[in-house]
């Protein structure tokens, strides 16, 4: 299947409802290991990009995940906040002018998104954040377009499966930053909750597709 507007919009209005519904989960997770904001923050932030992708008649899906994007960054310019809605603008960037997505096209948004993330944290995977579940679901993406697969919906759900795989992994992984360094003892055998955050976005993507 092609991914057209129609499914952009909806995906954009399903991650904000999912994070909604996961916003008290994150909460709870977050204060084990940061400012306990993190489900606020996700709630709000994807809640602006709904807004603004629901009010847009834009058809170039690169400029339409930019406003998403920005509303984000705009709305939470915490850190969680500024990394989701730099990964928005990342994924917007490489689908600059295009109006539709086949699954080259998919995978090529989980790399943009990765890319935005990873540029602007500059952290790497391995290290207990967010990118320990977007590193897998753009490798699963790039690897079944690679590999023939021409439905975006396939492809989207083998990127949720590797995000959510990369969520089991961070559970061994020592934290490096911020607060979970400083409470890195209690975290053992825990998710980290940044990169529940990013198996959440492709979720959407299997709800909408």
């Amino acid at each position: 299947m092609q991914i057209t507007r129609e499914e952009v919009v909806r995906f954009v209005n399903k991650a904000s409802d999912i994070m909604n519904e996961n916003k008290d989960y994150l909460i709870e997770l977050d204060a084990n290991s940061g400012d306990g904001d993190l489900g606020l923050t996700m709630s709000k932030g994807f809640e602006a990009a709904r807004e603004k992708v629901n009010a847009s008649d834009e058809a170039d899906l690169g400029k339409l995940l930019f406003a998403a994007g920005s509303a984000i960054a705009s709305a939470v310019p915490s850190t969680m906040g500024t990394l989701m809605g730099s990964g928005m603008l990342g994924a917007a960037k490489a689908l600059k002018g295009k109006e539709s997505l086949d699954a080259a096209g998919f995978a090529a948004f989980a790399k943009g998104y990765y890319d935005g993330v990873q540029k602007r944290g500059k952290a790497n995977p391995g290290e207990r954040t967010l990118l320990d579940s977007l590193k897998p679901a753009a490798d699963a993406a790039l690897e079944a377009a690679e590999g023939g697969c021409d439905d975006a919906k396939e492809i989207a759900q083998k990127a949720y499966d590797a995000a959510c795989a990369g969520v089991e992994a961070t559970k061994e992984m020592a934290p490096v930053y911020g607060k979970a360094f400083v409470h890195r003892e209690k975290l053992h055998g825990v998710p980290d909750q940044g990169a529940i955050v990013g198996s959440l976005l492709y979720k959407a993507w299997t709800e909408a597709l």
